[in-house]
């Protein structure tokens, strides 16, 4: 998973304003306890940190891949 996924989920699951401030402010205890920003500016893999967040805020599995996006032609 690239930074970019790793918003991409965060935006479509939490909402572009919300998903910057749980970033930075939600402390995952599976990366060390560190917030979002923390782990990936330490070099946690995206993936990592984004099923963190999941965990952490109960996403369910169903979620956890994001939105369905339409095929580009």
């Amino acid at each position: 998973m690239r930074h970019s996924d790793f918003w991409r989920l965060m935006e479509d699951e939490f909402g572009a304003a919300y998903a910057r401030v749980l970033a930075a402010t939600l402390v995952l205890t599976s990366v060390g306890g560190r917030t979002a920003d923390e782990a990936l500016r330490a070099g946690r893999s995206p993936r990592e940190v984004w099923l963190a967040v999941c965990d952490m805020q109960d996403v369910p599995p169903e979620r956890r891949f994001g939105k369905d996006r339409p095929l580009k032609g």
